[in-house]
């Protein structure tokens, strides 16, 4: 009853009218950028992150979260019509969806998808108000070895699941985590790392790493490598589904939803693998008469089980990042970000000290899903046309943003030329597969691990066997050596 209590004081912050408009503004403005292909959802809300400044903490947040919901539900449209998912998640729904444009069906394909959307969307967001409080009801008692051993496995899960490589996930992580050793240590303020440089004294803003890495990098990569080849748009016609597709839609979706909800939670979780997973099992499931549609005619379960998924995976981040502080995903490494930009931690205590933002979110993430069926339903040709912008001028257009929205923070010419340096940096980890995300994740994280490792010395009077002496963080040690060992041992395994 208290959690319901508690939800409804959200509905009621949620559903003001200031707060109504931020959700829808960032619905609109997700969806567009999902289905403009080569964008995404880190990428926008890095861009945006300086209105952090300006724009009050809740607000903020249920602006940035419409925005992740929306790209989800718009990128499923360039998967479907043009064979180019706008997001690494609706990746397998191209393999279905595109096959069911080209047969004439792109209506019943858009029309499960955002269906399926809104369905796994819902149940997983019940499933986050009823789950996320108790998990940080018990994540609070967890003393600094338990943290520091928890924030490990974030480190070695983001850097070993992301990316080509085990070890180009690590170098990216510890280039994280030496950005973030730059300027005044927190514990004994000594200066360090800074070269001198007066503008490091107060180490490097995460908005300005964000953008670099993200906005401009993705900018200056597709201009250069990427989006040469001309656009062919699959005929778009009635979004609607017949008695038949609805009736193999519906078990699609909350298979969906229970394979992706649990991918969601957990640091190696993400959208891809549930969405590959949901496929799987829809082409294994599938009546017999409708197994043959599969890879050729286009079957609607191989579209709404995967889109099921990678909403259910998409909600769910939330648990870990609002409950631990643990980002699962690129997106909510920057959200991340966004609310250490006010002072707010995210963790087990943010239930106690933040809980009228927390559960506006929660409720936000309600109000997104009828915003979002309503904008992705009867618009979708409004959103198609986006497709025809010039990517000259969209490009231009970013590139602006991103260059006001930093240098609008400090006034600060240096910090423009850093975003830009960094902008490059993001380019060659792109071109040599570098994941962008364990930067992100070891800038943040980083200093909240230096400073539980000295807490938990500290109580272990030098010592490091408090590590292993706490069955907890004794067994998150275990965990993240498999994360290390375990890809090795099963290549291993495989040669011979």
């Amino acid at each position: 009853m208290d959690i319901l209590n508690q939800l409804m004081a959200g509905f009621a912050t949620a559903g003001t009218p200031i707060n109504l408009l931020w959700a829808l503004a960032g619905c609109a403005l997700g969806t567009g950028i999902g289905v403009l292909p080569g964008l995404g959802p880190a990428v926008t809300i890095a861009m945006l992150l300086p209105i952090t400044g300006q724009v009050e903490a809740t607000a903020s947040m249920i602006f940035f979260a419409g925005i992740y919901y929306g790209a989800m539900y718009g990128g499923s449209t360039t998967s479907i019509l043009l064979n180019t998912p706008g997001e690494t998640g609706t990746m397998v729904t191209a393999l279905e969806g595109f096959k069911m444009a080209k047969n004439g069906r792109a209506g019943a394909a858009l029309a499960t998808s955002a269906i399926g959307s809104f369905v796994a969307g819902t149940f997983a967001t019940v499933l986050v108000t009823m789950f996320a409080p108790i998990l940080a009801e018990y994540a609070v008692r967890l003393g600094p070895p338990e943290y520091f051993c928890l924030m490990l496995l974030a480190f070695t899960t983001v850097s070993a699941v992301l990316g080509q490589s085990s070890l180009r996930g690590l170098t990216a992580l510890f280039f994280g985590l030496a950005l973030g050793l730059i300027g005044i240590d927190q514990i004994t303020g000594q200066v360090r790392y800074t070269g001198g440089v007066l503008e490091f004294m107060d180490g490097i803003e995460v908005v300005l790493i964000a953008v670099g890495l993200f906005a401009i990098a993705e900018v200056l990569y597709n201009a250069m490598y990427e989006g040469r080849t001309p656009v062919n748009l699959n005929k778009l016609n009635k979004v609607h589904m017949t008695g038949t597709e609805w009736r193999r839609s519906w078990p699609a979706w909350l298979r969906g939803t229970a394979i992706g909800f649990p991918f969601g939670t957990i640091p190696a979780g993400g959208s891809e693998i549930p969405t590959f997973l949901s496929y799987a099992m829809e082409r294994k499931l599938a009546a017999p008469e409708h197994k043959k549609e599969f890879g050729t005619t286009g079957a609607i379960e191989g579209v709404a089980g995967p889109e099921a998924a990678n909403n259910a995976a998409v909600t769910a981040t939330l648990v870990p990042l609002l409950t631990l502080g643990i980002p699962t995903s690129v997106t909510a490494a920057i959200l991340l970000s966004a609310l250490q930009n006010y002072g707010i931690q995210a963790g087990p205590q943010l239930f106690q000290t933040s809980p009228d933002l927390v559960w506006a979110l929660i409720a936000s993430l309600y109000i997104g899903n009828v915003m979002l069926l309503v904008l992705n339903l009867p618009m979708v040709g409004l959103w198609v046309k986006l497709l025809k912008i010039p990517r000259p001028q969209l490009y231009a257009g970013i590139l602006i943003f991103a260059t006001v929205g930093v240098y609008g923070m400090r006034q600060s010419s240096f910090d423009l030329f850093l975003m830009y340096g960094l902008g490059l940096v993001g380019v060659v980890m792109r071109r040599y597969d570098f994941p962008t995300a364990p930067v992100i994740v070891g800038l943040i994280l980083g200093p909240l691990a230096e400073a539980q490792m000295r807490n938990a010395l500290s109580i272990g009077q030098g010592s490091w066997s408090v590590f292993i002496e706490r069955p907890m963080s004794a067994t998150l040690l275990a965990v993240v050596v498999l994360v290390l060992i375990t890809p090795r041992l099963l290549a291993w395994h495989r040669r011979s």
